[in-house]
């Protein structure tokens, strides 16, 4: 078994990639070739774990500069443009972002939370699963996106002044498949259609 394999079976990651706050001192018997050598050695940033996970550290819990403790935040976004079909990519690329109408977009993942696994496997992937935004509209998604697979509430449109919370489904989620379907940040355009049916019945 790898340390990576060693860890995640010590910090048993949720289903979105969270993981509890493991604490350095269990590094014991097992589990004890997990401990740090120079740095956070089997958990740097180039490491088989940071490519899959986004990693903290908690180094205040004792006095030094050492890390006391390691916990997993989530999936990392940062690799996911490589599962995106590349025709795909290319369209998507070629037009306005959907929220600014600026060009030169990114190609965001509808879904958020990324964990429809047909998506994640661009053999299988659709055009409508993706959509363009600008980087500030894209960064503005992720950090609420990263809020609401925290939280397991899911983001309300009327904090942008919207009548509605969403046009499908409720604020609580448990993180299935089509938790994101409904919410603003999931399709900004067809969020605006159904408000204009909300509005004009």
């Amino acid at each position: 078994m790898t340390k990576t394999e060693l860890f995640l079976k010590l910090a048993q990651p949720n289903e979105l990639g969270f993981s509890r706050w493991v604490l350095v001192g269990e590094f014991v018997g097992e589990y004890a070739e997990l401990k740090f050598g120079n740095g956070a050695s089997w958990a740097r940033k180039e490491s088989t774990l940071a490519k899959k996970f986004k990693i903290e550290f908690d180094k205040n819990r004792t006095s030094g500069n050492g890390i006391d403790a390691i916990r997993l935040a989530g999936f990392n976004d940062d690799n996911s443009t490589q599962y995106i079909n590349a025709a795909i990519k290319k369209e998507i690329r070629s037009r306005r972002c959907v929220i600014l109408g600026t060009s030169n977009p990114e190609v965001d993942h509808k879904n958020g939370m990324k964990n429809e696994s047909r998506v994640m496997q661009n053999e299988n992937q659709k055009l409508s699963d993706f959509q363009p935004l600008s980087k500030a509209a894209n960064d503005a998604k992720r950090q609420f996106c990263k809020e609401c697979k925290a939280s397991g509430k899911r983001y309300d449109a009327k904090l942008l002044g919207y009548p509605m919370s969403y046009y499908y489904g409720v604020a609580e989620h448990h993180g299935e498949e089509n938790a994101c379907i409904g919410c603003y940040w999931y399709d900004p355009l067809e969020f605006k259609k159904h408000l204009q049916e909300k509005i004009n019945p």
